[in-house]
């Protein structure tokens, strides 16, 4: 009877697992995108042709993950995290180039930040 009445008297954990846009299927079929919205058509989840314009220098993103590609290159102890953000980081540029070397932590951004520090503090491994 207290449980129905909301009066526990004991720690409950309680793991609650999401799915990013149920119901939206832009956001269903695109698990990297979405997230930092701007105009988009709610129809398709593009952004209107007019916003597509082609930049005139490359994304600080491309320039980001192509770097830490070269890096890693000529260094077998640089890894990469994301957070599920692999597009959105440019880590997915990195995971073509280093599958192996490659984790996502799923949506768990203090995950990735603490599996960061213990991977570093190894002294063999120099995450990004």
């Amino acid at each position: 009877k207290s449980q129905q009445r909301g009066g526990l008297r004991r720690p409950v954990l309680l793991h609650v697992v999401t799915e990013k846009g149920k119901g939206y299927t832009p956001a269903e079929e695109a698990d990297d995108k979405l997230h930092g919205v701007v105009a988009f058509d709610v129809a398709t989840g593009r952004p209107p042709k007019a916003a597509v314009a082609k930049p005139k220098r490359p994304a600080l993103t491309k320039v980001f993950a192509d770097q830490l590609v070269k890096e890693a290159n000529k260094d077998d102890s640089i890894v990469a995290i994301t957070a599920a953000m692999p597009g959105g980081t440019g880590v997915g540029i990195f995971q073509k180039a280093h599958p192996t070397r490659t984790f996502d932590v799923g949506i768990a951004e203090q995950h990735a930040v603490t599996f960061a520090a213990g991977l570093a503090a190894s002294g063999n491994i120099k995450p990004f």
